[in-house]
């Protein structure tokens, strides 16, 4: 081999090695399970009125620690524990609402809607822990992908719990958003009625492509690539498969699209292409003005009446 070939050579695998550890770091950044500093200090995820009076978050907080919840278990597939809090309805139903919250979150991080479901609209509610988060063992992040499979647990057990005419509706917020829409592509029982996502990614790669030109300026190629096949080695996914806008395709289950018109931590972009391949019965809530989470309480009443009359029409 001469000296040039040798060269060369080494320089590829430095390149490739490279290229691994970059990957390897990206994984570490936004996938493993541990603390993310870097989202508090993330401008795209302050509210639309950060000096407003009061914290509405707290608020929902306290409503949720004033109430007797009930903590759940079961495991998943691949035997991770997962547990959630259910709350009982006021008075006897049959409707439940499966509640997902977002990334880095857990499930008591939905006691707004917990509430607006449970005290308005009379429902069951259950806010489960997603695999890496809460009290639910995992090491990564699943982005709504391996979640899917977790959450079909969860409506069975639900219907093992309220009985074959349980009616269930799936709420997801964020990352949250995401698992309901790609559990929408799965074999659903007749149960799960109808599915309401708030602020939803199309798919894993498309907003890790989005966040690295945003956060760090990078191109996504070929960062993304590597980094997703990390991914697939350590967390058993790729990014690809992660896909929202895929298995939106799949389903007849109707779908409510809520989006904040000001998000740019999840752009609003996004709500059009998952709204247009719902193959089901569908409908568009954008909140002007809203940022990324905060439509329901930007509009508060605008969201509940929303929801309202979404699962009135196709839960009851």
């Amino acid at each position: 081999m001469t000296g040039t070939a040798i060269a060369l050579t080494i320089g590829i695998a430095a390149i490739a090695l490279l290229l691994l550890a970059a990957g390897n770091y990206f994984y570490n950044f936004a996938i493993l399970r541990r603390k993310k500093d870097f989202l508090a200090e993330n401008a795209d995820l302050v509210s639309g009125d950060p000096e407003g009076p009061g914290d509405p978050w707290g608020e929902a907080a306290a409503w949720l620690a004033s109430q007797t919840c009930e903590t759940l278990a079961l495991r998943s597939e691949d035997g991770l524990k997962l547990t959630a809090c259910f709350l009982e309805a006021r008075k006897p139903a049959k409707d439940v609402a499966i509640l997902v919250h977002g990334y880095t979150g857990q499930g008591r991080d939905m006691a707004a809607f917990g509430r607006m479901y449970r005290e308005e609209l009379g429902f069951h509610v259950l806010m489960p822990d997603c695999r890496g988060h809460g009290r639910s063992e995992g090491r990564y992040i699943g982005f709504g992908w391996h979640d899917r499979r977790d959450l079909l647990l969860w409506v069975r057990e639900m219907v093992e719990r309220l009985g074959p005419d349980a009616r269930i509706v799936l709420h997801g917020l964020s990352m949250g958003g995401g698992t309901v829409l790609m559990t929408s592509g799965e074999p659903l029982p007749e149960q799960v009625k109808a599915i309401v996502s708030d602020c939803a990614y199309s798919s894993a790669k498309d907003i890790f492509s989005y966040q690295i030109r945003r956060m760090f300026k990078l191109p996504p190629f070929p960062l993304i690539p590597i980094t997703s096949l990390v991914c697939r080695w350590r967390a058993g996914y790729f990014f690809g498969e992660a896909s929202a806008l895929k298995q939106v395709g799949k389903t007849s289950k109707p779908i409510l699209f809520i989006h904040g018109g000001g998000d740019t931590f999840v752009p609003t972009a996004m709500v059009y292409p998952l709204y247009e391949a719902a193959a089901g019965e569908k409908r568009l809530f954008v909140v002007p003005e809203a940022a990324h989470g905060w439509s329901y309480w930007t509009d508060r009443e605008g969201y509940t009446r929303q929801v309202a009359s979404f699962v009135e029409t196709y839960v009851r």
